[in-house]
């Protein structure tokens, strides 16, 4: 899964509508956390609801923080 567009955001906690690199399917996830670690790390293991499959790591390019690291919001 990847971000598609993010519908919501308040300091770093959003919501968005992901979308299967595989099947195109989209789907509208309840809450995510804007840092590193979620872009980098949670958002590539997330399984498409209709086809199961995760991204592909050697082609997965996170999206940027909309603030920067360490930066209280």
């Amino acid at each position: 899964m990847k971000i598609n567009y993010i519908t919501y955001q308040n300091r770093r906690d959003f919501t968005a509508v992901y979308i299967c690199e595989y099947c195109g399917e989209t789907d509208i996830k309840g809450r995510g956390y804007d840092d590193a670690n979620f872009h980098q790390n949670v958002i590539p293991k997330m399984k498409c609801k209709s086809c199961g499959q995760a991204a592909d790591m050697a082609n997965y390019r996170p999206m940027t923080t909309k603030y920067p690291e360490g930066f209280q919001v």
